[in-house]
């Protein structure tokens, strides 16, 4: 007979609970297109979405956000957190 290992026994994982406590809040402050776009864009760039997850988040929590965000209200979101890209010109002489 054996007896179960402690790290066998089904343990509540505090990670998987702040994901499921920011997935909770992020189906409350976005639309069903929004939801699917900040999606969408968490299987392309990560770090992006983790960026603004945390400040629709920190948003809805201080009270600023009315309202659900639209899928246009995302992409500008989006594009105000990118970084500017930088052109370069060469010039040949």
């Amino acid at each position: 007979m054996s007896f179960p290992e402690p790290n066998d026994l089904p343990q509540d994982n505090p990670n998987n609970e702040q994901a499921a406590q920011k997935d909770h809040i992020l189906k409350q402050i976005l639309t069903p297109e929004a939801r699917m776009r900040l999606n969408n864009i968490k299987m392309v760039k990560p770090e992006l979405s983790d960026l603004v997850e945390q400040y629709l988040i920190g948003m809805a929590t201080q009270g600023k956000m009315h309202g659900q965000i639209t899928d246009d209200q995302l992409k500008q979101i989006l594009i105000s957190t990118q970084q500017p890209k930088r052109d370069f010109k060469i010039n040949r002489v």
